[in-house]
């Protein structure tokens, strides 16, 4: 089927003025001014008005099995609908397993990412979870990586959190060995995906591997560095030699010593710090834990895929031009993951698109050529949704 759209500001995501965009068998066919397509195509027309085309966002951290279980099996979080991702702009996700790496295998996160598939949405998927030994399909991360098409690596690996397996920094470099080889073998990203607690060590045991083995410094990828404001200064000081960081959009306290998603990427981007190095994810489905003195859950709330778009929103009304702000939430993702067809409005990329109002929320959302909102109303919903 083809699909006009017209008369859209497009942002690629860099700015290329009004256009019209022609989707054709899933993807961008053509980008261009007053097409006049032949009644004979077919093709259904429909006009933005102006309104500013994005990329589809690029979520790198969604539980889509659910999280938590921390404080009992009453407080495992079901799975998210569909709806819920796409409502929030979002048409790429990556999988991956938290705290609960026992009950919950990395097999259903890749069946968890093949429904997804399914219903119209990309994914992916991390092996392996929280703990060392890391639970896998295969028996080994690299066999993971190698031979199950949708796990592009490793993680969420806990690092400086009592929920660690508190691992060493032989069996933590042996692990990202074992992701960079499925990497190399496959044309896969083949990171490890670390998940950052409160501890104090925080960053210490990538240090020393930058310092003391071969590994290169792309394959590691730090996340919840926010959660800490001196926690996102050194990862931002590792970013300056070559790794990347992810900040999750998660609710901060204005007391807490926390930066906000927004904050952060405001920080990043004022402080000269490399672009193509910084994502954003959202932990949608996640459990975030407030913990006691003694390690026990006082509250939790749950990630929402809409903190993506809402830290978006954030951004632009602070004063951050959409452009500087895109490409954390869409291109840099993409790259970083080897997704090549994700994260950018270009001929032959994937037609993952999102419509944005004045005030820059999601009205509109198509994935892989397909509305899957129109009018800020999902019309295409999980079969099981209520």
């Amino acid at each position: 089927m083809l699909q006009l759209l017209r008369h859209a500001r497009v942002y690629s995501p860099e700015p290329l003025g009004v256009r019209d965009v022609l989707v054709a068998g899933g993807r961008v066919a053509w980008i261009g001014q007053a097409a006049d397509l032949p009644a004979a195509l077919g093709a259904t027309t429909r006009d933005l008005e102006g309104r500013r085309l994005v990329p589809g966002f690029v979520d790198s951290h969604v539980h889509l099995t659910g999280g938590g279980g921390e404080a009992g099996y009453g407080t495992s979080v079901p799975p998210l609908p569909i709806e819920r991702f796409s409502r929030g702009g979002v048409t790429t996700v990556v999988g991956l397993l938290g705290t609960d790496d026992a009950v919950r295998t990395p097999a259903s996160v890749v069946a968890a990412a093949y429904a997804l598939r399914t219903h119209g949405l990309s994914a992916w998927c991390w092996t392996g979870g929280y703990h060392l030994p890391p639970a896998t399909i295969t028996g080994t991360i690299r066999g993971d990586i190698a031979l199950v098409e949708p796990v592009i690596g490793v993680g969420e690996v806990a690092l400086s959190d009592h929920r660690s397996s508190q691992p060493t920094f032989e069996e933590l470099v042996r692990l990202a060995s074992e992701a960079h080889v499925g990497g190399l073998m496959t044309g896969k990203a083949g990171m490890v995906h670390l998940h950052l607690g409160d501890g104090g060590r925080g960053l210490e045991l990538v240090r020393r591997a930058l310092a003391e083995t071969e590994l290169p410094a792309g394959v590691w990828q730090p996340t919840h560095v926010n959660r800490r404001k001196a926690l996102f200064d050194e990862a931002a000081d590792l970013a300056r030699n070559g790794v990347p960081v992810d900040v999750t959009a998660f609710p901060v306290a204005e007391d807490e010593d926390a930066w906000s998603a927004a904050e952060a990427v405001r920080r990043w981007l004022d402080g000269g710090l490399p672009a193509g190095r910084l994502t954003v994810s959202s932990d949608a489905g996640g459990c975030l834990p407030v913990f006691d003195a003694d390690g026990r859950v006082a509250a939790m709330d749950v990630g929402s895929p809409g903190a993506l778009a809402a830290t978006l929103r954030d951004l632009l009304a602070s004063g951050v031009p959409l452009e500087r702000a895109l490409p954390c939430f869409t291109s840099t993702p993409a790259s970083l993951l080897r997704l090549p067809a994700k994260g950018r409005i270009a001929v032959d990329a994937d037609a993952d698109l999102a419509v944005l109002d004045d005030a820059g929320a999601v009205t509109d959302v198509m994935a892989r050529g397909v509305w899957h909102v129109k009018d800020a109303v999902a019309v295409v919903s999980d079969p099981f949704s209520r």
